[in-house]
C-alpha cells in the first residue's frame, strides 16, 4: 500500500494541501477486509488534536465520527485513555494503549502559519506492533477545518482497508418544507455528514432529481419554473446556471456520462411510451437508444461508459435492463417478483443497485451486472432512491414510513448491517453522492 499521500485538494478558494511527515511502513499491521458479510470494527483511540486555536477538539471529533458511521472502526471513550499525549511528534507509550484494547491510535496538533493558514499534523499508530503507520500534514485556509477531518479519515480509512474512503465529498439533495398539500421543494447541499449544508434554489418552483458530474463540481437537475421541465447544469462553485433544454414530458432528469460531456434521459411522448436518449452537452445533439412501445427509463451508465442500465415494462412489469452504449444488445437482467426501478451502477463497476417494490413495501437492493446475486439490503413503506458512495461500499437512499409527514435520508453499508439516518433540517429525499472532492 501506497503510504505517502499528496494532493492538492481545492474547491473553490479553499485549499487543502498533504505532504509526508516521515516515512512510513508499507502496509498496516492491522487491516479490515471490507468484502466480508460480517466484519468486527477495529477499536480505535483518536485523541484530541493539540491545538492553541480550539479546533483540536472538533476535528478529532468529526474523525471519530466518520470512522463510527462507517462501521468499521470502534472509537473507544476518551475517559479509557491511559497516556495524555503532549507530544504527537514522540512515539506513544504503547502499552498504555494496549491496556484498552485500542489497535491503532491517532495523535495530531494543529496550528496557525504565519499567513493564517491552518497546519494540521496527524499521524496513526500501530499500537500492537508498536510503529507508525501513516505520518502527515495537511494545510488549509481556518474556515476548512472540517474537510480537513474527512480527509483524515479517509486516509485511515484507506490503511486500514486498502480502498480510497468516501467522507470528503457530498450530498446534494431534494429539501423538503410546508404542508403536505403545499410542499416547498428546493435543492440543497451539505457534507456527506450533514454539515454545512446551503441551498441552490429558491423553492419559488419545484426543483427536482439532482444528479452530480463524475468530473466537475457540477450537477443537472429539472425545474419547472417556466410551467414546463427544463433540464438545467448549474456549477456548484460559482452559481453559474445554463439551461440545456425544454423537455416536456420527461419522467427522469439527466445523468451524467463517466466524463461528463453527455447525459442520458428518458423522453415521454405523445403516444405515451418513454425511450432512452443521450444528448451531447457541447453540441446539444441527440440520439435515440432504444425505440419500442414501453415505457424505457431511468438509464445510468456503467463506470467506464461502455454499458447502460435501465427499467423497461417491455416485459409486462417494469424490470432491469443492460444495453451498450449506443442502444444495441438490449437485455434483462432481472427476474425477481416485484417490479424494479432507479438502477444506478456503481462506481467499482461490479454491482447494480435498485428500488424494489414486492409484497407490500419498497426495498433497496444490489445484483451483480448480469443480474445475479441479488440481495435486498433494506426495505420499508417508502424506501427509494439509491445513490453510490464514490468508493462504492455504501448507499444513500430516502425513506419515509408509515405516518411519516415526509422523507428522511439514510445510507446502508453493503452488508446490510449498518443502516445510518443522515441529519437534514427538513424532509429530505432525492440524494445524488457527489465524487471525493479534488
Amino acid at each position: 500500500m501506497q503510504n505517502v499521500l499528496k494532493a492538492a485538494l481545492a474547491v473553490a478558494s479553499l485549499a487543502v494541501g498533504m505532504v509526508a511527515l516521515a516515512a512510513t511502513p508499507a502496509r498496516a499491521l492491522v487491516e479490515i477486509d471490507v468484502t466480508r458479510g460480517v466484519v468486527e470494527p477495529v477499536p480505535i483511540a483518536i485523541t484530541e488534536f493539540l491545538s492553541a486555536e480550539g479546533k483540536g477538539a472538533e476535528i478529532a471529533n468529526v474523525v471519530m465520527a466518520d470512522l463510527r458511521r462507517s462501521g468499521l472502526f470502534a472509537p473507544i471513550d476518551k475517559a479509557a485513555f491511559v497516556e495524555k499525549i503532549s507530544n504527537p511528534d514522540a512515539a506513544p507509550r504503547f502499552e498504555d494503549w494496549q491496556v484498552i484494547n485500542a489497535q491503532a491510535l491517532v495523535t495530531g496538533r494543529i496550528t496557525e502559519e504565519p499567513d493564517g493558514r491552518l497546519r494540521t499534523e496527524f499521524r496513526v499508530w500501530d499500537t500492537f506492533a508498536g510503529q507508525q503507520l501513516v505520518g502527515e500534514q495537511l494545510f488549509s485556509n481556518q474556515a476548512n477545518w472540517r474537510r480537513i477531518a474527512h480527509i483524515i479519515a479517509d486516509t485511515i480509512y484507506e490503511q486500514f482497508t486498502g480502498e480510497k474512503g468516501y467522507f470528503d465529498s457530498r450530498i446534494v439533495f431534494v429539501d423538503e418544507s410546508g404542508p403536505r398539500d403545499n410542499r416547498v421543494k428546493r435543492l440543497a447541499i451539505m457534507d456527506q455528514d450533514g454539515a454545512n449544508l446551503r441551498y441552490l434554489t429558491d423553492g419559488r418552483s419545484i426543483a427536482l432529481t439532482p444528479r452530480f458530474s463524475p468530473q466537475r463540481q457540477e450537477i443537472t437537475y429539472m425545474s419547472y419554473e417556466s410551467g414546463q421541465p427544463q433540464v438545467y447544469l448549474l456549477q456548484l462553485e460559482t452559481g453559474q446556471r445554463e439551461l440545456v433544454g425544454d423537455f416536456p414530458g420527461m419522467t427522469f432528469a439527466p445523468r451524467f456520462s463517466p466524463n461528463g460531456d453527455k447525459v442520458i434521459m428518458s423522453l415521454l411522448r405523445d403516444d405515451g411510451n418513454s425511450n432512452i436518449f443521450t444528448m451531447d452537452l457541447r453540441t446539444r445533439n441527440t440520439a435515440r437508444l432504444t425505440d419500442t412501445n414501453a415505457i424505457d427509463t431511468s438509464p445510468s451508465y456503467s463506470p467506464d461508459g461502455n454499458k447502460v442500465v435501465f427499467t423497461s415494462d417491455r416485459g409486462g412489469r417494469a424490470q432491469i435492463y443492460v444495453m451498450n452504449a449506443d442502444g444495441s444488445n438490449q437485455e434483462r437482467i432481472s427476474f425477481g417478483d416485484g417490479s424494479y426501478s432507479t438502477p444506478v451502477w456503481s462506481p467499482r463497476g461490479d454491482l447494480i443497485a435498485f428500488t424494489k417494490q414486492s409484497g407490500g413495501e419498497f426495498q433497496i437492493g444490489v445484483m451483480r451486472t448480469d443480474g445475479s446475486g441479488e440481495r435486498i439490503l433494506t426495505s420499508g413503506f417508502l424506501t427509494e432512491g439509491p445513490t453510490w458512495s464514490p468508493n462504492g461500499r455504501v448507499i444513500m437512499f430516502f425513506r419515509q414510513d408509515s405516518g411519516a409527514a415526509g422523507p428522511q435520508l439514510h445510507s446502508i453499508d453493503l452488508t446490510g448491517r449498518n443502516e445510518q439516518n443522515i441529519p437534514a433540517p427538513n424532509f429530505a429525499s432525492d440524494p445524488a453522492w457527489s465524487p471525493l472532492l479534488k
